[in-house]
């Protein structure tokens, strides 16, 4: 019973990190790659010593095709972010990069492909947020007392709301420590935060739905808080393991996915907490402010 006799705590913890990360969007903001504004990418690896990034970034400045985003790539390379440029303009930078400079890939994506993504990429959430409404809605249809089925999946709604809006804020800040870009990946990986969150919020609204229908508790505050302590565990040691998955792909992984690995390790980690100390505690909030109108 104490994550409910502290709900207040909790759900005031959780509006201040919700807070803190809508602030990181604003500040920040989202570096869209090209994956979704267009442009051009070019990634070279050097057959001897790579060169100062300042002395690259002087010849790239000379080919005129105006800023260029030029990072660190493996050991010998670099990745070069710019808007979409013509062949001509290609093979002018591969001349200024110099002759030990080889090109390993070049990807064009044109503004109108970028502007599809986005679309498909806005209708793939709100499919997959209303899928999970009618499918919580439908599963839960036989507990109307004391909270309506839809309210459970209303619930869950807002702890998806929760941990997709602080994976994005971490997101934000690291856009702006290291430069990462809004590209598929980071659409793949808010995708799979509302998969392993929805599913930990769903063991634990399966046990409360147990228990109210067994009926061996007065309220339905204890109904909670019971059901809580009979599951939080699992919940939590299933969580930590695949974090810890999740962290060694992070400081081991290949340095193309450790944005996206550190994404899936806050989503999985806010979605466990929103699970057990956000979405049960505030439907006992909703329970009791309904009583209370009743009154």
């Amino acid at each position: 019973m104490f994550i409910i006799k502290y709900k207040k705590i909790f759900v005031a913890i959780s509006a201040v990190l919700v807070s803190l990360s809508v602030a990181s969007i604003i500040f920040f903001g989202l570096n869209f790659g090209i994956d979704f504004k267009g442009g051009s990418l070019l990634e070279v690896e050097y057959t001897n010593s790579r060169p100062e990034q300042s002395l690259v970034e002087e010849n790239i400045k000379s080919v005129s095709i105006g800023e260029a985003l030029i990072q660190p790539m493996g050991e010998v390379g670099y990745s070069i972010k710019t808007r979409d440029i013509t062949e001509l303009e290609r093979g002018e930078v591969m001349k200024a990069l110099g002759i030990d400079a080889v090109e390993k890939s070049f990807t064009s994506i044109g503004p109108s492909v970028g502007a599809e993504l986005v679309r498909k990429s806005i209708i793939s959430f709100i499919l997959v947020v209303l899928g999970i409404i009618f499918w919580i809605a439908f599963s839960f249809r036989k507990v109307s007392k004391p909270v309506s089925s839809w309210k459970y999946g209303f619930m869950a709604i807002v702890s998806l709301i929760h941990d997709v809006t602080i994976s994005a804020g971490v997101f934000a800040f690291l856009g702006y420590l290291t430069g990462a870009e809004v590209d598929t990946l980071f659409v793949v990986a808010i995708l799979t935060v509302l998969g392993l969150s929805v599913s930990d919020t769903i063991v634990v609204f399966d046990r409360i739905r147990e228990n109210i229908r067994v009926g061996h508790f007065k309220t339905f505050e204890e109904t909670v808080g019971k059901s809580l302590n009979q599951v939080y565990t699992r919940s939590i040691a299933t969580s930590s393991t695949v974090i810890i998955v999740l962290l060694a792909l992070v400081f081991f992984g290949p340095a193309s996915t450790r944005v996206f690995s550190i994404m899936l390790t806050a989503g999985m980690f806010f979605g466990t907490y929103s699970s057990i100390f956000l979405a049960s505690p505030l439907l006992v909030i909703l329970e009791g402010a309904q009583n209370k109108n009743k009154k």
